[in-house]
């Protein structure tokens, strides 16, 4: 009962399969095979319109990249000050940027708002020396908080963000989930919202080590080929990153994944719902359940072998209260997951005393 991560889970068949098929015969290295070309291809066609992919092995490495290609070394990037970016990512930011400085900025349930971001930038004065100048803001589809920001959301805050000089990056993480539960189309929560640039993640979602850095702003994507080299992510059997970004997207596979880890989530989420004890924070939206559970529920889960993580309080809404001898757990389920393994979460929650 692994909940910690969808991580934590292996290879999708499809891709495992598409891994060992290329690795038959020889290719052009360093990018430069077709299935890296047919992987950028896709990209394009899935959100149909002219940009600039490079294949990366790490979100972190995505993230880090794409965000040095926006800022300069005295830029300031605005997120929230839950966001992977500050967490999770040990500096990578700020290093691959040779020194831009992340900004945290609260908000409730994971997500920024123009009102939030406008309260924050007061306090930089364009043009003082003294200060780092406001380059880019950087929201997560899905949040950490397992929400979801709708295009309008997206929008507001892209128009925020353009009209302040500053550019948006998304980080992807988990857009799969993101999209699979708000349907429509990709280019809707992105460039047609006023996203720059967006860490599309894979690895979460079913392969090995693969990521996308896509830009829609062509012009900021000019350096990136150099940027990716320099940081040890231009592999040189790059097929192998092409066929795991191929098999992933062809025939909306991508979606099937995260379809079935979002289905899975529902499950658990209503199934907690259904006990007088236990909460659920806020609506589950992706593939996360966030549960406020009694600490005895918390002490037999962990007994039985179910590996999750407990999370911060300061994500609960105002009104909202763990409350005395509870917590709040985060529980992650994949497209591997199974529903037998839920409903014993389910089971296990009801019986603790």
């Amino acid at each position: 009962m692994d909940f910690a991560s969808d991580n934590a889970s292996g290879l999708s068949e499809v891709v495992l399969a598409a891994l060992i098929a290329a690795s038959r015969g020889s290719a052009p290295a360093y990018g430069a095979d077709a299935l890296t070309q047919r992987a950028e291809t896709l990209l394009g066609e899935l959100f149909g319109c002219e940009t600039r992919s490079f294949l990366v092995t790490t979100g972190t490495a995505a993230n880090a990249l794409a965000l040095a290609a926006l800022t300069p070394p005295w830029g300031a990037i605005f997120c929230h000050e839950d966001a992977h970016i500050t967490e999770d990512e040990c500096g990578a930011p700020e290093m691959f940027s040779a020194g831009a400085k992340l900004v945290g900025v609260a908000g409730e349930q994971g997500k920024l708002t123009p009102q939030t971001l406008e309260s924050e930038l007061q306090r930089y004065v364009p043009g003082l020396v003294k200060q780092t100048q406001p380059a880019a803001v950087s929201i997560s589809q899905a949040t950490e908080c397992g929400t979801l920001y709708r295009r309008a959301e997206i929008a507001a805050i892209g128009k925020f963000a353009h009209n302040r000089g500053m550019s948006l990056h998304m980080d992807g993480a988990r857009f799969a989930n993101a999209l699979a539960s708000l349907g429509g189309s990709a280019a809707d929560i992105t460039w047609r919202a006023g996203v720059d640039v967006l860490s599309f993640g894979a690895t979460k979602n079913g392969t090995l080590a693969c990521e996308a850095v896509v830009f829609f702003d062509l012009a900021k994507a000019e350096h990136f080929a150099f940027r990716r080299k320099r940081a040890g992510q231009t592999l040189s059997k790059g097929r192998f990153l092409g066929a795991q970004m191929v098999a992933y997207l062809e025939n909306a596979h991508w979606l099937a994944l995260a379809t079935h880890a979002n289905a899975m989530a529902e499950r658990l989420s209503k199934g907690l719902a259904g006990l007088s004890d236990v909460a659920i924070a806020w609506p589950t939206e992706i593939n996360e359940v966030f549960a406020i559970v009694p600490s005895a529920a918390d002490r037999a889960l962990k007994a039985a072998g179910a590996r999750y993580h407990d999370w911060s309080a300061r994500c609960l809404p105002a009104p909202v209260a763990a409350g005395e001898d509870k917590v709040l757990v985060r529980l992650v389920t994949s497209f591997a997951s199974e529903a037998g393994d839920i409903d014993r979460v389910i089971e296990i929650v009801r019986s603790a005393r």
